[in-house]
């Protein structure tokens, strides 16, 4: 019952937030005017954040690759021997 309860909850929950979604802005409207303003009169602040977006969104998946490869580096076997039996095996 306690499974079940926690279960309905859950999708309750997600239902509530699927259906009270409401569209947001990226930046703040500061942020937006600023950029807005500087791309009309010809300066590149926006490739500039658009590089900081970028680059904000790329750290944590570089941060969990190196991680990974440390985690594979440190945990892998290394010179097992693998020891098969010579005769057949008969499975009827």
């Amino acid at each position: 019952m306690k499974a079940g309860f926690r279960i309905l909850l859950f999708v309750a929950a997600l239902g509530f937030l699927i259906c009270s979604r409401q569209p947001v802005q990226a930046q703040c409207a500061q942020c937006a005017a600023t950029v807005e303003t500087n791309t009309q009169s010809g300066g590149n602040a926006a490739k500039g954040l658009n590089n900081g977006i970028l680059f904000l969104l790329g750290a944590p998946y570089l941060a969990a690759g190196i991680l990974g490869y440390i985690w594979y580096k440190k945990y892998r076997r290394k010179n097992v021997d693998i020891s098969m039996r010579k005769e057949k095996l008969h499975l009827n």
